[in-house]
């Protein structure tokens, strides 16, 4: 065990990876370990999480977060908005190896934080990024998946994730008990962005108790809306739009 160094108080001991931690991370099992350590030692020191989510690293966030992968197509392009701590997008590329996904965040610590966990990792196919995906949007190439984990209520983080989607693409947002109450509310705002589909889903059913719960969106041809469409095309022309690179 891992004890995690926090600001004040006694340290709170990280537990050992539970046997579906095993099932779900493979070979990279000892990675997966590794994260959870930088999550309860320098994650807590910085502030990225709270002390009292040590017990609880793997069941509430990397088992929650990991199998994600259960429901994103193979050999795609990701972004993970408010990417945070790394979370889902750190546990989904240790168990997706075939992605290349992007950590979008806007915070200068919390950044820092994950270009040492992608650089300790070795996780090539992994880019950091900061910055606030309204800032961005118009200026980098589009990806097949957005990612998010509580980041904002689902009309306020559609209005970030969507536009970033290629067309067709989705966006897989993680939430809890309420996601069918805020997918109904959020509606009308994801018919403006160009939402065609959207459904909630449980993922992980046979490993977590509870599974995870995750609001899938799916888009057509114009995602972000019409609107948007004709902005991004219009920046395109002027060669404004560039690929995912680090500041």
């Amino acid at each position: 065990m891992t004890r995690g160094v926090t600001p004040e108080g006694p340290s709170a001991e990280l537990p050992e990876p539970p046997p579906a931690a095993h099932e779900i991370f493979g070979d990279r099992l000892p990675d997966a370990v590794r994260y959870a350590e930088l999550l309860a030692e320098i994650g807590v020191g910085r502030g990225l999480i709270g002390p009292r989510e040590v017990p609880r690293l793997w069941e509430r966030h990397l088992l929650n977060c990991a199998v994600l992968a259960e429901i994103v197509p193979e050999q795609v392009t990701v972004c993970d908005v408010g990417s945070g701590a790394g979370l889902p997008g750190i546990p989904l590329a240790l168990v997706r190896p075939d992605l290349r996904i992007t950590l979008l965040e806007p915070l200068l610590r919390r950044t820092n934080f994950l270009n040492e966990v992608v650089e300790l990792l070795g996780l090539d196919q992994v880019t950091v990024v900061r910055g606030r995906a309204e800032e961005v949007m118009s200026e980098v190439t589009p990806v097949h998946v957005v990612t998010a984990r509580a980041v904002a209520p689902l009309d306020r983080l559609a209005g970030w994730g969507v536009p970033l989607l290629r067309p067709y693409g989705e966006m897989l947002a993680l939430k809890g008990d309420t996601a069918e109450q805020e997918l109904k509310g959020a509606r009308a705002a994801l018919a403006k962005l160009g939402v065609v589909s959207s459904s909630v889903l449980q993922v992980g059913k046979e490993l977590l108790d509870p599974p995870s719960t995750v609001v899938r969106v799916e888009v057509g041809e114009s995602p972000g809306g019409v609107r948007f469409a004709a902005k991004r095309a219009k920046a395109a022309r002027r060669g404004g739009r560039s690929s995912w690179r680090s500041p």
